[in-house]
């Protein structure tokens, strides 16, 4: 009897750890997705996931604290709705190119704006038709600014939108940038 305790004993100091490997990636939405068959990982998201290895020991009578009870999942953020930061950084990138294009087009214009300015204002045309053309060459440069002036507008404005929708989703302030 002392020896089938000792081996009870024995046997339960010695059990395996159980583990799992789980596999982890984050979708378009910035949904994280854990799974612990690798061939259920969509394709497109193969390159991007992670393994983790989830280990759980049996313990016979030795007290454990509440943070080594379970192994430690780190979830992705996400906001109030579950939209997490792919999504929001997707939603804005667009913008943030129109307004970075906009403000290179404004600027090329504005150059060639100032440039016609000058040759206008030191009067180096020889003819009425010639300053008849560079006045249409200025306007002309006048309207391009106006209309890349408004895509700036525009950009601008829709990026405080989805700033201020974000704030209102609670999303993290540095996706929103």
């Amino acid at each position: 009897m002392k020896k089938v305790l000792i081996c009870l004993i024995l046997l339960a100091i010695t059990s395996p750890a159980y583990a799992l490997t789980a596999y982890k990636w984050v979708d378009k939405k910035g949904v994280v997705n854990l799974t612990d068959n690798y061939s259920n990982v969509p394709p497109e998201y193969s390159a991007q996931v992670s393994t983790e290895v989830m280990e759980e020991t049996p313990s016979v009578g030795v007290p454990t604290s509440p943070q080594a009870a379970s192994p430690k999942i780190e979830e992705a953020k996400t906001d109030i709705y579950g939209l997490g930061e792919t999504y929001w950084k997707e939603k804005i990138r667009p913008w943030k190119e129109r307004l970075n294009v906009a403000e290179a087009n404004y600027e090329e214009a504005r150059k060639n704006f100032m440039q016609s300015a000058e040759v206008l204002s030191q009067k180096r045309y020889g003819s009425p038709t010639q300053y008849k053309t560079n006045i249409m060459q200025l306007d002309g440069f006048r309207a391009e600014m106006m209309k890349y002036e408004a895509q700036m507008t525009e950009a601008k404005e829709m990026l405080e939108k989805l700033t201020k929708e974000g704030e209102e989703a609670k999303a993290d302030p540095t996706w929103l940038n």
